[in-house]
C-alpha cells in the first residue's frame, strides 16, 4: 500500500504537488494544479519537442516524435500504461492512488487533441482501478474512457502485450516489432505511454514551455519520479528535478553504502556512485536500489534471476530455455562451481537480440553487469567458501 508518507520531494513539488494533504480528489486537484488549457495537436507537439519531453517507462522514448508519427487523422486511442509490473516500482501506482485527476488530465487533453475518441487505461493494481473510477465519477470529460485491468505479470507491462490485452488477448508481447502509434489499439493508430507520462503532459500543459524549463537539465528540463528502495532508511517515491547527482537521492533516502542497481530489473549495477546524475535513459524507469554491505550479492542476484525467468512470455527460445540455463549458472556459481562461471558468459553471449520481446535483453543486461561489478565476490565463491553473508532479499520484489 503507497500512501502520502511514502512520498518526498526534492526542489519544486510539480507532479506530486498537494500529496502532502492526501489524495486530490477533483476539487483539490483544480485548487492545487488549476484548470487544464485546451490545446491544439500542434501546441502539444511543439511543448514536448521545446522540453525535450521524453516518455517515463523503461524505453524513455521522445513524446514529440511520437506525436509526430501519428497520422494527421484517423487516431484510435490514447492509451494510459498504468501496468506497472517492474515489482520494486511504485511510482505510477501513485500517481493512480493518490493524483488520478492530473493523469487523466494529460490523457484526455491530448486524446481531444488528437481527435482520438477512446481513452484507455490499463491497470493490474486493484486500488488503482478503485481510484480511477471513483475520479472519473467527479469528471465530465465527454470522451469515451475505460478502466481494464490487466496480469500483473512482468512482461504484461510491455506496450504490446497491454494492447493485446486491451483487446481481450493473452497479455504477452507478440513477436511483431510494430509501433503502436502505426498499428495499435485494433491495429489502428494509438498513442500509448506510461502514467507519469501523462502527468507530466499535464503539468507542461499548463506551464508551458518556459515555466516547464525552470529546473531540471537543459536537455531535458523538468522534474522526474524516481523509486528508492532496498537498503535504505526511507523507501518511497521521490520527485527530483532531472539531472539531481544519484549521490544526493541516496543520501536524501538515507542509503546504506554499497553497489546501487538502477532501472530496476532490467537495469544495470554501479559500483561507484560518485559523478552519476539521473537522467532519461540511463535511469530508464526511475527506479533506484540500493544494495548496502549485509547481504551476498551473488545470493540476491540469483534469486531476482530465478523471478526473471519465472515471469518468461513462454514464447522464444531465449526466454524458455536461455533464462532457465542462467538461473541453473548462477545458482551453481554461487554454490561455487567454476563451471557456472563459465557457463553464464556463454550463456549471456547467446542469449541477446534473439527473444521476442525485451525481456531477455533486459534480464542479460542485469547479469553481465552483475559479474562485471562483483567480479571479487565471484572469486570468494569460487573459492568454494562463499563470501560468508546471508541472502537477507534487499532486492525486494520477487514475492
Amino acid at each position: 500500500m503507497i500512501t502520502v508518507d511514502d512520498t518526498r520531494v526534492i526542489g519544486e513539488a510539480r507532479v506530486l504537488a498537494g500529496l502532502d494533504q492526501g489524495r486530490l480528489d477533483l476539487q483539490r486537484h483544480l485548487l492545487t494544479h488549476g484548470s487544464l488549457p485546451v490545446l491544439t495537436r500542434d501546441q502539444y507537439t511543439k511543448l514536448c519537442e521545446a522540453v525535450g519531453l521524453r516518455g517515463r517507462g523503461g524505453a524513455a522514448f521522445p513524446v514529440a516524435l511520437k506525436l509526430q508519427d501519428l497520422p494527421a487523422r484517423g487516431v484510435e486511442a490514447v492509451v494510459v500504461n498504468g501496468s506497472e509490473s517492474e515489482p520494486v516500482s511504485r511510482k505510477d501506482r501513485l500517481l493512480l492512488t493518490q493524483s488520478p485527476h492530473l493523469v487523466l488530465d494529460g490523457a484526455v487533453g491530448l486524446a481531444h487533441a488528437l481527435g482520438a475518441p477512446h481513452v484507455l487505461i490499463a491497470v493490474h493494481d486493484a486500488r488503482a482501478a478503485v481510484s480511477i473510477r471513483e475520479a472519473l465519477m467527479e469528471r465530465d470529460d465527454r470522451l469515451a474512457i475505460e478502466v481494464q485491468e490487466t496480469p500483473g505479470r512482468f512482461v504484461a507491462g510491455e506496450a504490446r502485450a497491454v494492447l493485446s490485452a486491451l483487446e481481450g488477448g493473452n497479455a504477452v508481447p507478440p513477436g511483431r516489432r510494430v509501433l503502436p502509434t502505426r498499428k495499435g489499439y485494433h491495429r489502428r493508430p494509438t498513442f500509448l505511454s506510461n502514467v507519469e507520462t501523462f502527468a507530466q503532459l499535464a503539468v507542461l500543459a499548463r506551464l508551458g514551455s518556459r515555466g516547464f524549463s525552470s529546473t531540471g537539465l537543459i536537455s531535458e528540463p523538468g522534474t522526474q519520479l524516481l523509486t528508492i528502495d532496498g537498503a535504505v532508511q526511507r523507501p518511497g517515491v521521490i520527485e527530483t528535478p532531472t539531472g539531481i547527482p544519484l549521490d544526493t537521492v541516496l543520501q536524501y533516502a538515507g542509503a546504506q553504502a554499497g553497489p546501487v542497481l538502477l532501472g530496476g530489473y532490467h537495469g544495470r549495477w554501479l559500483p561507484q556512485t560518485e559523478g552519476v546524475t539521473l537522467q532519461r535513459p540511463e535511469v530508464s524507469a526511475g527506479i533506484i536500489l540500493a544494495l548496502g554491505s549485509d547481504t551476498c550479492p551473488l545470493g540476491e542476484i540469483t534469486r531476482v534471476t530465478q523471478w526473471l525467468s519465472s515471469q518468461s512470455a513462454g514464447q522464444c527460445g531465449p526466454c524458455v530455455f536461455g533464462l532457465a540455463a542462467l538461473v541453473d549458472d548462477f545458482a551453481r556459481l554461487t554454490a561455487g562451481d567454476p563451471r557456472g562461471w563459465h557457463d553464464a558468459h556463454r550463456h549471456l553471449g547467446l542469449v541477446p537480440g534473439r527473444g521476442a520481446c525485451a525481456h531477455p535483453d533486459g534480464t542479460a543486461r542485469f547479469l553481465t553487469s552483475a559479474l562485471e561489478v562483483f567480479d571479487d565476490d565471484v572469486q570468494h565463491h569460487l573459492t568454494g567458501r562463499g563470501c560468508g553473508r546471508p541472502v537477507l532479499g534487499v532486492l525486494g520484489g520477487t514475492r
